[in-house]
């Protein structure tokens, strides 16, 4: 008989799982007693009772006790393991292990037409439990990061580093406990571990003494003694390091680069490989000397190293394999051939290096691994030096203009290239919502067409089908169609980390924040050093003003890129809006910033202004403005806005007047150019507010908020609630001012000014453009809340 199964969506849950100790050793009658007793203290639980009058919990008996599903907030399967540990007191004889973890779980109605549950939320809540003993209620590292967000719960956490479970997982384990809940000593399992790691230790000591002894006594001892095994990566996973250019003409690097993005990526498109992004092992070097610790940072077993060598027509290429725990050199070849056959080499190296690795390829992925994109050398070139330019580690209007530029003359080379009019269609599409480039209606018409041609050229071709589904996502908005076909691309892309950062970026505009988190904790597993993909899983935690977790997100990223522009902006923006003038000031002086780099003058600027001294931020940006860079488009005329706030502050009013009039004049030549530009209308909207323009900037920011609704986008909707707010306030508006702004300071969302930080109560104190409301005790009130949201994370 058929199977009748129904799949319920994948969401993100915080589960509870709760076993009872020694249930094994009960008679029938005791082990009835047990569960029917755990049931009654479960449902005293006054969580338990709160999410399920809300029909948020789902309740899993699993025999010897209970997995307890929770939809609400990572607080709540907390809350209810500290309420039914003090509920335990009364009956001693009853006893307990439980288990917190939050994650993606699926739910299902089984055969039996009973609910069920699968996912790693709840298969790892359950491994954490089992790694505690009687009275234990052990968190994962995730739940413990998020609990540490709210200062009650902080002196409970103890932190007891980190235990290998099923499957030879390493997780990390906090034990929740106080003095009158929890267990304050080691699980046993811990103190295993904590022994071994003892011996091994007085192992490494001993070997040591023994070792100098015999070196005193002249005799030449070389061993290696390995004390720490690292967590087995899977078998069938790699990385390719970059390849190194050897050609006599050094800007041939774009080539070697590209041949190495070309082998990556037919690799990655054979399902039963794990394949590391390009954006992740471009870090490394070409032949580093420490393979085994890029390999356990990444996540792999193997590597592949090679070199590029062009001259003329003639290219040599040479790889090698590498498997990283004993270094040993699994196989290697060198390839010479003409460029006209460059893709044979790509192809003849992919599958070899498949065969080594024993992967199984399907039929279709056997056609994929050995096509041909185009027949013109000079477009695959243009191909080439266009994918070095969206393998740079910024994405500014430069790289995004270069990349157009040569995937253009890539499609115009050959008109039949549908990989060059995807590639295309997705620089303009994902570049038409950053503003990288000027999101003109040109620009949408263009990677609309180019998505169109690319898909008519090659209907199955995975990059085609991504294209489409980021302009339905970055030029349309629709998302639903962008998932539907980013669903379809992720069967032809099975490691492509573009698919799940796309998919939390849509989740996250849908404000459906822990699915967009476990899309991230997706991407980064299959791209685990990708800055850009940690800032911006860094910016969901910024948006609910979860600044510590921000930040831990963002260190980890300079440790990838240290001394990066973008991340220590980010880290003083969050400093300002935490009201620490004196951090940001010092991670601002430290920094210099080229035409460019729009939010650091912006973020300078705004540090003066909230310092009291904006007078130091003219010089600053009217340096910046001499040169105008025409790529910045738009952007000029901000900093044009940043300079007359400045300008006004310091009381140069007449000299901020201009500077303003000359901003709106920009201003509204672009808006013609770029009707639905939500941004674009609530800058203008702030420097009509300057030129004391109250009735047009709040038209404006009416429009903003009319084309971009929260409804429709959860991140930047509130940006021009944010405006609307500073306009009212400037324009003596008390009521609409104080209200938007008690909405605001419950929203998630990415702010308005500078690096995008949310309003906080600090910020509201620093910031002059709300001085008129200083004085009503309702903005007083503001003043004195927590900057913490009060909204539980959905």
């Amino acid at each position: 008989m058929a199977d009748v199964k129904k799949e319920i969506q994948l969401e993100i849950a915080h589960v509870l799982f709760i076993d009872i100790v020694g249930y094994s050793k009960l008679s029938v009658n005791e082990q009835h007693a047990a569960v029917e007793k755990l049931n009654q203290i479960v449902r005293r639980s006054e969580q338990f009772q709160r999410a399920e009058v809300a029909s948020r919990l789902l309740k899993i008996p699993t025999g010897d006790g209970m997995a307890l599903v929770f939809y609400t907030s990572p607080e709540a399967p907390a809350l209810c393991a500290v309420e039914i540990s003090r509920a335990l007191k009364e009956y001693p004889r009853l006893q307990l292990r439980m288990g917190i973890h939050s994650g993606p779980v699926s739910g299902l109605v089984d055969v039996n037409k009973r609910a069920n549950l699968a996912g790693a939320g709840i298969n790892m809540a359950q491994r954490v439990m089992d790694s505690g003993d009687a009275g234990h209620i052990l968190l994962s590292k995730h739940v413990a990061e998020d609990l540490e967000e709210y200062e009650k719960w902080r002196p409970l956490l103890h932190d007891l580093g980190t235990c290998e479970v099923k499957h030879g997982v390493r997780v990390g384990i906090t034990n929740l406990y106080d003095n009158e809940i929890g267990n304050s000593q080691l699980p046993k399992k811990l103190q295993a571990v904590k022994r071994h790691r003892a011996r091994m230790r007085w192992a490494a000591m001993t070997a040591a003494l023994l070792a100098l002894a015999a070196i005193v006594a002249g005799i030449a001892v070389f061993s290696r003694y390995r004390v720490r095994s690292t967590m087995a990566a899977p078998e069938k996973s790699i990385a390719v390091l970059p390849f190194e250019n050897l050609s006599d003409e050094k800007a041939n690097a774009y080539f070697a680069d590209g041949i190495q993005d070309e082998i990556l990526t037919r690799l990655a498109k054979i399902s039963d490989l794990k394949v590391i992004s390009r954006t992740s092992t471009q870090h490394y070097k070409s032949t580093p000397q420490n393979v085994r610790e890029i390999a356990k940072q990444l996540g792999v077993a193997h590597i592949v190293e090679g070199s590029v060598q062009k001259s003329g027509d003639a290219v040599r290429v040479n790889v090698q394999l590498i498997k990283a725990e004993n270094d040993a050199h699994l196989w290697a070849d060198t390839f010479d051939r003409k460029l006209t056959d460059i893709f044979s080499v790509e192809s003849d190296i992919a599958k070899s290096i498949a065969d080594q690795l024993q992967a199984k390829l399907t039929g279709a992925e056997q056609q994929i691994v050995s096509a041909k994109p185009t027949n013109s050398v000079e477009a695959y070139d243009a191909y080439l030096r266009g994918l070095a330019y969206t393998l740079r580690a910024s994405n500014n209007p430069s790289a995004a203009l270069g990349a157009q530029k040569y995937f253009r003359e890539a499609a115009r080379l050959d008109p039949k290239f549908a990989l060059g009019w995807a590639q295309l269609s997705i620089v303009d599409s994902r570049n038409y919502l950053t503003q990288s480039l000027q999101p003109t209606v040109a620009l949408r018409e263009e990677a609309r067409l180019a998505t169109e041609t690319a898909l008519n050229l090659q209907p199955e071709l995975g990059e085609a089908i991504l294209a489409r589904g980021s302009y339905y996502y970055y030029c349309l908005k629709d998302y639903d169609a962008a998932v539907r076909y980013f669903e379809q691309a992720r069967q032809l892309l099975p490691n492509s980390s573009r698919i799940p950062e796309s998919l939390a970026y849509i989740a996250r505009k849908q404000g459906q924040w822990d699915r967009s988190e476990a899309y991230f904790a997706e991407a980064e597993r299959l791209d685990p050093r990708n800055v850009n993909l940690l800032i911006q899983h860094a910016i969901n935690d910024i948006c609910h003003r979860r600044f510590r977790k921000a930040l831990r997100k963002l260190d980890e990223a300079l440790n990838i890129t240290p001394d990066d522009l973008n991340i220590l902006v980010a880290k003083a923006g969050i400093a300002q809006a935490e009201g620490d003038l004196p951090r940001a000031s010092a991670l601002l002086a430290q920094l210099h910033f080229t035409a460019e780099d729009i939010e650091g003058p912006e973020t300078q600027a705004y540090q003066a202004i909230l310092e009291g001294r904006p007078a130091s931020a003219i010089p600053l940006l009217k340096n910046v403005l001499s040169k105008p860079d025409p790529a910045l488009g738009y952007f000029n005329a901000v900093l044009r806005f940043w300079l007359g706030w400045a300008q006004e502050a310091a009381g140069d009013k007449v000299d901020a007047q201009q500077t303003w009039q000359q901003a709106r004049e920009e201003l509204e030549t672009f808006l013609k150019e770029q009707p639905d530009n939500f941004l674009l209308m609530s800058n203008l909207a702030l420097v009509d507010l300057g030129l004391g323009d109250k009735t047009a900037a709040l038209d404006l920011s009416a429009r903003a908020m009319a084309v971009n609704p929260v409804e429709k986008d959860a991140v930047t909707g509130p940006i021009p609630l944010e405006v609307l707010a500073r306009v009212a306030a400037r324009a003596g508006d008390s009521d609409r001012a104080i209200a938007t702004l008690e909405k605001l300071l419950s929203t998630p969302y990415n702010g308005a000014l500078a690096a995008g930080m949310p309003l906080t109560p600090a910020l509201l104190r620093l910031d002059p453009m709300f001085d008129p409301l200083r004085q009503d005790p309702r903005f007083q009130k503001l003043l004195a809340a927590s900057a913490a949201p009060k909204t539980a994370d959905k």
